[in-house]
């Protein structure tokens, strides 16, 4: 108990100093406002909001918000914010605001209920609306037009003009429904033709009147053509650049379109996007991608998407996509092609596929392909033995987060605490009376209630499921711990407890601090691992980077190991397992040749870090570097090695390589110039003939493939080859424009960041709309 107490307690945050409550206040004042606006434009208030508009006035010595106005969009006058009723009446209606004019400016039809459109009109009265004359010269003639002239004048006595539209009914309308010695009834019973949905035509026709009146009050200027085609051409860029994200169908929504036609551009449509424009698109793009291919004197294949997620399928999805695009020594990448896959992909499958890219590239130049690197192990290793000249390596994203499934498997530690969870979540998601204690005090605590979630296993209900949906399951439980302790706390949770006997051991084992214990050193350990593979993707790090990366992941388990009093020895085994099922020799080769590694030593030299090497290591070294120059340089090769081990880098250009910078965005120290690497065995070390060959091919090579990721609105099958032809363009043209910004995240992976970060704030519009004090 005491351990899930510390395990969940949070640091209370500091008072609110008064400044920052005004600010809040204030903001929360303008947020409500705001919202009483918009939907008073949109016709659901009072009229006087479409000339009054909330504004923040700032604090001139400290910058921030100090107070609410209403400033008048029609003289740019600024009025108290307490009530804007009374403002409107006073500034408005009043004459006060020299724009104003109630005459010339048609009322809103928002402001005018459907009951209170009716006829009134006056024939002789000078001051009777224009739109009365327009519909009564569309009227007929007779007995109707009589009785409409005679109602008019009847109904027009009052001293005040009524407020409401004079609206003639057409002669269509039946005669006897309008008796003509009841005028009153005809003013409460008349409505438009059309009933309600006239509303909007008449809103529209009031609009055209406005524009007509006004040319200069246009909210935008008549467009030219190339400032149209320019804006289609953006458009079409962002389509293209979300690719999926964006569904062609949603270009032709009405609404869409209506706001297109407002901004002074047609309408566009699917077939226009996927047509020639997408044909000029790719093409464009392909030819900048085989350009720069060329410039390269090598380049690696990154290939990713081969391991699919079958838990996540949907029935006649493509249910995988295979990305296949070229590293190039400048540390830029070109996306090469799509393929779509379906099921298991044998590994000779894998292995042809790759083997054409690298054919259909290099052409008869085959050795201008350094390597590949891919998260399909098998066929990498095939084509690696087949020629000499290649380094082929497996992702170490999915590395090091296999390692996660490694040790699910291999520690009891992780058996016990999901036989724990799945007891506990079992019981106090099916027990009712616990159930509601439990959702009770959730609410209590953290302000929402849910159930645990419970993965879907298998026979022994130890991991015949993947480990992801176990974390979950961990995750909820440490979350809800207060919670948890409070149910057993509950009177009525302990009589069924004391009727149950599984209800008795679970009681019983949450009581037992090692229970919580072990909860959370499993979801320590897997945050741990998750977060150094996530890193991995985020920063897709060298060959180079591959040793000490592996390194520092060992420490920190090893660190995990001491602080939850685990057996280091068994997790050890465990970790060199996945370790050697991932290392290559050239992670070692690449670590010795990049200048970025060296050491100063005592005498001042910058030397490789042979000493981090076991003696295995340095045996790969010796056999890699062997393998990668000709017979007749291998032994010149290894001689300049040795002189590379002794000598070093002259220590001001080691200096130089090794510079660092802070990075803007994360904080934390980056090589300044990445590139500096590979350029100084290329410009500097010309003495190492045969040596310098190996190294600048070695250097730049990616240990990652992860690079794209896409949100599918054409996902479902089709034999059409002419519908996967235009997927494909379109999946290259976006490809291209991902790499272009370097932007290989997901569209999801970004809007959950920012709903999470929202999470934590004051919802602003539930306090509006739940405190009528605030409006």
């Amino acid at each position: 108990m005491m351990a899930a107490e510390t395990s969940t307690t949070t640091t209370q945050p500091p008072p609110e100093s008064t400044d920052e409550m005004v600010v809040k206040k204030v903001h929360k004042r303008y947020e409500g406002l705001m919202m009483v606006r918009t939907k008073a434009i949109k016709g659901k208030g009072a009229w006087y909001w479409a000339h009054l508009e909330p504004v923040l006035v700032q604090n001139p010595d400290t910058g921030l918000p100090k107070a609410v106005k209403l400033r008048c969009s029609l003289c740019a006058a600024v009025f108290s914010a307490s009530n804007p009723s009374r403002t409107a009446s006073e500034h408005l209606k009043r004459g006060t605001c020299r724009n104003f004019n109630s005459d010339s400016n048609p009322r809103p039809i928002s402001s005018i209920s459907p009951t209170g459109i009716v006829a009134l009109s006056s024939p002789t009265s000078s001051s009777s609306p224009q739109p009365q004359q327009n519909h009564r010269k569309r009227g007929s003639s007779g007995k109707h037009s009589g009785r409409h002239d005679g109602g008019g004048a009847n109904t027009n006595t009052s001293a005040t003009p009524s407020p409401t539209y004079s609206v003639a009914p057409v002669a269509m309308i039946e005669p006897a429904r309008y008796p003509q010695h009841h005028p009153q009834q005809l003013q409460q019973h008349m409505m438009l033709s059309g009933g309600k949905e006239d509303l909007g035509a008449l809103a529209m026709f009031e609009d055209s009147v406005k524009k007509l009146k006004s040319p200069t009050s246009l909210p935008y200027q008549t467009l030219t053509k190339s400032q149209i085609d320019s804006s289609l051409e953006l458009l079409a860029d962002w389509v293209y650049e979300n690719c999926g994200s964006v569904p062609f169908s949603s270009l032709e929504h009405p609404k869409f379109n209506n706001f297109l036609n407002q901004i002074g551009l047609p309408s566009v449509s699917r077939r226009d996007l996927a047509g020639e424009r997408l044909d000029s698109k790719y093409k464009e793009a392909k030819t900048e991608s085989e350009a720069r291919i060329r410039e390269a004197m090598f380049f690696q294949i990154s290939s990713d998407g081969w391991k699919s997620n079958s838990d996540n399928r949907h029935p006649g999805e493509f249910e995988n996509l295979v990305n296949l695009s070229v590293n190039l020594p400048n540390g830029t990448g070109v996306f090469r092609r799509a393929i779509f896959t379906s099921g298991y992909v044998f590994s000779n499958y894998a292995e042809n596929v790759l083997w054409e890219t690298v054919n259909e590239i290099c052409e008869t130049n085959l050795q201008q392909c350094v390597g590949i690197v891919s998260d399909k192990s098998k066929a990498l290793r095939n084509l690696e033995n087949q020629h000499h000249w290649m380094v082929n390596l497996s992702c170490q994203f999915r590395g090091v987060y296999g390692l996660i499934k490694d040790l699910s498997k291999e520690m009891p530690l992780f058996d016990n605490v999901t036989d724990n969870c799945l007891k506990v979540a079992n019981f106090m998601n099916t027990k009712s009376q616990v159930k509601n204690s439990f959702l009770k005090y959730q609410l209590q605590e953290y302000g929402r209630a849910r159930l645990l979630r419970v993965p879907i296993c298998g026979g022994d209900n130890r991991f015949a499921f993947a480990f992801e949906p176990v974390f979950n399951m961990v995750e909820d439980i440490l979350s809800s711990a207060r919670a948890l302790q409070l149910v057993l706390l509950d009177e009525s949770c302990k009589i069924v407890s004391m009727e149950d006997q599984i209800g008795r051991e679970i009681e019983e084992m949450m009581r037992d601090s090692q229970f919580w214990k072990e909860l959370e050193a499993v979801h320590s350990l897997v945050k741990l691992i998750r977060g150094m593979a996530e890193e991995i993707e985020k920063e897709r790090p060298r060959i180079g980077q591959c040793l000490p990366l592996w390194e520092e992941l060992r420490l920190k388990i090893k660190n995990w190991c001491g602080e939850f009093q685990i057996n280091e020895n068994h997790v050890d085994k465990v970790f060199d397992k996945r370790f050697k099922r991932n290392y290559h020799p050239a992670w070692a080769a690449a670590f010795i040749l990049d200048p970025f590694y060296l050491i100063r030593d005592t005498s001042g030299k910058y030397l490789p870090p042979f000493k981090y090497l076991t003696s295995e290591q340095e045996k790969d070294v010796d056999k890699l570097i062997t393998r990668l120059v000709s017979r007749e340089e291998a032994h010149i090769a290894l001689m300049e090695l040795m002189k590379w081990r002794t000598e070093g880098l002259d220590p001001v250009y080691a200096q130089a390589v090794q510079l660092k910078q802070r990075d803007p965005i994360t904080g934390k120290m980056r090589m300044a110039n990445p590139q500096s690497s590979r350029l100084v065995w290329e410009t500097y070390l010309t003495e190492f003939k045969s040596l310098r060959k190996v190294a600048v091919r070695l250097i730049f090579l990616h240990a990652t493939s992860c690079g794209f990721k896409w949100n599918w609105s054409f996902s479902k099958r089709t034999q059409s080859r002419s519908s996967i032809e235009k997927a494909q363009k379109l999946i290259f043209v976006a490809a291209h424009s991902k790499l272009e910004r370097r932007g290989f995240s997901n569209v999801d992976d970004k809007d959950s960041e920012f709903f999470a970060v929202a999470n934590g704030e004051d919802d602003v519009l539930n306090d509006v709309l739940f405190d009528p004090s605030s409006l």
